[in-house]
Formats: C-alpha cells, sequence, structure tokens
C-alpha cells in the first residue's frame, strides 16, 4: 500500500504525520517540491519483458512526461528476489544522495520507498504499481528496494547520461526505519 511517514530528521521513532491517502501524500510532498501522482498502470508483465518490452507497453505515458517536462531519456530498472545483485543495489541507493536532474518514476510493478530529507524532516514514502513521484533536482533522498526487491519503475531525465548520484557521506539512512516490503 502506497504510504507517507514523516519523521523529523533527528527522531526516526518519532511519526508527524502517516497516511495512506493519496491526495494527502500528494498535498504532503507538493509542500516540499515534490511531485506525487496516481496513475493507470494495466499492463501486466511478463517475468522475462526487458526494458523495451515495458517501454513499449508504457509508450503513451512516457511520452506524455517526456513532453510536459523536457525530459530527454527513459530507461526501466526492473529488480527481482532473486537478482544476485539485489544487496549492493540496496546498499547503492541506501546512501543520500542528490541528483543534478529531476528523478522521476513511474512504478508498473511491485514497491520501493523513496527518503526525502528536507526542511528538518523525513519524508517516507512507499511508492507502488500506479504512483508517480517526481524529486526535484538537488534534493536529498535515498532509496530502498527492500532485503527481497521487486518492483520495476520507468525512470525519466533531462540528462542522457541518466542516473547520477552525488553522495553526501550522510549516514542518516542507517538511522531510520528500513523498507521490509508490501505485503502480498
Amino acid at each position: 500500500m502506497t504510504q507517507l511517514t514523516v519523521y523529523p530528521d533527528t527522531d526516526p521513532d518519532k511519526v508527524l504525520l502517516e497516511t495512506s491517502d493519496g491526495a494527502a501524500i500528494a498535498t504532503s510532498l507538493a509542500e516540499i517540491g515534490v511531485a506525487f501522482e496516481r496513475w493507470a498502470a494495466p499492463h501486466a508483465l511478463s517475468d522475462d519483458a526487458d526494458q523495451a518490452a515495458v517501454l513499449a507497453a508504457y509508450s503513451s505515458q512516457v511520452e506524455r512526461l517526456m513532453n510536459e517536462g523536457g525530459y530527454k531519456s527513459a530507461d526501466v530498472v526492473r529488480v527481482k528476489p532473486d537478482n544476485p545483485d539485489r544487496v549492493a543495489l540496496r546498499q547503492k541507493f541506501l546512501a543520500e544522495h542528490t541528483h543534478d536532474d529531476d528523478e522521476v518514476r513511474f512504478f508498473v510493478e511491485g514497491a520501493g520507498a523513496f527518503y526525502l530529507r528536507k526542511g528538518g524532516r523525513v519524508y517516507r514514502v512507499v511508492c507502488e504499481r500506479n504512483d508517480l513521484i517526481s524529486v526535484p533536482a538537488g534534493t536529498t533522498h535515498w532509496f530502498d528496494t527492500g532485503p527481497a526487491p521487486h518492483f520495476c519503475a520507468i525512470r525519466i531525465f533531462t540528462s542522457p547520461e541518466g542516473w547520477v548520484g552525488h553522495f553526501t557521506g550522510d549516514d542518516i539512512a542507517t538511522r531510520f526505519p528500513k523498507f521490509e516490503g508490501v505485503a502480498a
């Protein structure tokens, strides 16, 4: 279930807000410049669907996003629980970082958790299928795939280089609750 939990960035045990209401999530995230929308992801993906198949299935949504935002490239990240690199991938994305580019993700399968740090707060957004999130360039954040990752997200970029993280070196991600996945 899509869920937003807000904490003070100094106290991971104190919950300031917790909601699974899509409108409330969108409103809270808009206050920090992050866009959140619920879209339809109606296409079931075959187990062997590659990047080209996923982009083809969602070509109209991708084209709309790219035209509206002036984006130049798109790719797909799909990670399953049996991925041999799942532990290394989780660790890489768990490190707090920023990007020079917006981080736009349309989840078409599974779930993962974005943690956004802004204004003395940490916003934990569990995104799942049908969720679109757009994190502005320069926003400090990290992403947790969970210990048994299962997600597929279409990533949209203004830069042809795609995902390039600038790591802050702060260990804040180690102090906040990890994403353990969603109940099936």
